[in-house]
């Protein structure tokens, strides 16, 4: 598991370790990893060029014994003072072995290295260090902890801030690393352990491991009813599509049954392309809502009376009300906003913050929908999803997820589970078979079987 624990958390575990250690040990720990993240990054070392921005924090400090090593290896490499102050015994390291400290560049350099603002900054840059940004405009930067400029705990951005290609970052992931908008920020994010003792962080990320403990496996004398039976009401007269796409991604084989219940035609449909796919009946999870129009309410009372998990989703989400329970809601933004009398480009900007919400109002799991979805609980603990791919912005792709977590609900995985386990699916599967180029969404509803095989293997 990955996880991201706040800067209280980080700083307090510092405190803890650095009371153990030689003065300076931990500094020399964090600057020797970023000095070989920089190292591999250039790929090469004699006479190539870095620039260090400095702020007057600890990240600035980082940044000057990274540069020295950097240097006493055959690396140009100046450092720009934009705080108030230095630390002391890094510049001076830095000089002592052959490193300059400039008031600019004096050659665009190769490497752009972001130890401006510290884990506790907020609000942005300040005026001299964006000016110091767009000078540089075009040179990939490798930032220290974090990009200077976001906020480290909510994943949010408000005002300038650094565009990193690397982020190297040191003992534990934090917020900013996964949610967006920030994590857009990070580019590619490498982790030095320092070894700190760290305490439950309450979000973390899914990996490939965690994902295949918690699938549901057929035990050697398994039938189709124990192994789970999912209800699929979705669907129209009018968007039949949807319904073929949410039994899609339900028929992954995670279950032992589908069954769906919607239009007759719709149905007819439904079993030409899904002839596994049976009637009405008991099942141990409903998905309601995709393309379901007017009927979507009705639908969604009619699976809340059996009082079975739920997964809720698009035309269904209009007519959530009160504390839901043992459910999923599957908004997108702007569905979330609906549901919360938010705007959309507030949900987009605090996706962690408003999923959070969302979970406490409906006292439900909400799986909010994005290039970095967020599944959270009431309680605040979250998750969120770094597979995937852009190619999955596509009509349809939604309704395939919530068929996917139906199933796995249905097969005994709680809310929490469930909707982290199939966002994970869902995004591996779309980059299998997206393979860098475009995709349909019932593609993916395909592709799910494989990536399982691949987990289980």
């Amino acid at each position: 598991m990955l996880h991201a624990h706040t800067v209280e958390q980080v700083r307090a575990a510092e405190r803890e370790l650095m009371a153990r250690l030689p003065e300076g040990a931990l500094m020399q720990r964090a600057a020797a990893g970023l000095a070989a993240a920089v190292v591999e990054f250039l790929g090469s070392l004699y006479g190539r060029r870095v620039l260090l921005l400095v702020g007057s924090g600890d990240n600035g400090g980082d940044a000057l014994w990274a540069g020295a090593m950097l240097a006493r290896r055959g690396v140009q490499v100046e450092a720009w003072l934009l705080g108030d102050s230095a630390h002391d015994a890094g510049r001076t390291a830095l000089t002592r072995a052959g490193g300059r400290v400039v008031n600019g560049p004096s050659r665009r350099p190769e490497v752009v290295v972001d130890g401006i603002v510290g884990i506790g900054g907020r609000g942005g840059l300040r005026d001299n260090a964006a000016s110091a940004l767009k000078l540089l405009h075009g040179v990939p930067v490798v930032a220290v902890d974090t990009p200077s400029g976001v906020d480290v705990d909510t994943g949010e951005v408000e005002g300038d801030h650094v565009e990193a290609a690397l982020t190297v970052t040191f003992g534990t992931h934090k917020a900013c690393h996964l949610v967006d908008p920030a994590a857009r920020a990070c580019g590619a994010v490498h982790l030095v352990d320092l070894g700190l003792d760290l305490p439950r962080a309450e979000l973390e990320a899914l990996q490939p491991e965690d994902v295949a403990a918690l699938l549901p496996r057929p035990t050697t004398d398994a039938q189709k009813y124990a192994r789970g039976v999912v209800g699929v009401r979705a669907g129209s007269a009018e968007y039949a599509g949807a319904a073929l796409l949410s039994v899609a991604g339900a028929s992954c084989g995670l279950a032992g049954m589908v069954r769906y219940v919607g239009d007759e035609s719709v149905a007819a449909t439904v079993k030409s392309h899904h002839p596994e796919v049976v009637g009405g009946g008991r099942v141990q999870a409903w998905v309601v809502g995709s393309g379901g129009g007017e009927a979507a309410g009705a639908e969604l009372d009619a699976a809340r009376a059996d009082g079975v998990p739920l997964v809720v989703d698009a035309d269904a989400l209009r007519h959530v009300t009160g504390q839901v329970g043992d459910a999923v809601l599957t908004p997108h933004a702007g569905e979330l906003a609906g549901m919360l009398g938010a705007d959309r480009e507030e949900i987009e900007a605090r996706p962690l913050h408003f999923a959070r919400e969302a979970a406490r109002t409906y006292d439900a799991t909400v799986l909010l929908k994005g290039r970095r979805t967020v599944v959270a609980r009431p309680d605040g603990r979250a998750r969120v999803n770094t597979t995937g791919t852009s190619w999955l912005a596509t009509a349809g792709a939604g309704d395939v997820l919530g068929g996917v977590v139906g199933a796995l609900l249905s097969a005994g995985l709680t809310t929490y589970d469930a909707a982290s386990v199939g966002a994970w699916l869902h995004g591996a599967a779309a980059t299998l078979v997206s393979d860098g180029g475009p995709l349909v969404a019932s593609e993916v509803a395909r592709a799910v079987p494989e990536v399982v095989r691949g987990l289980l293997a």
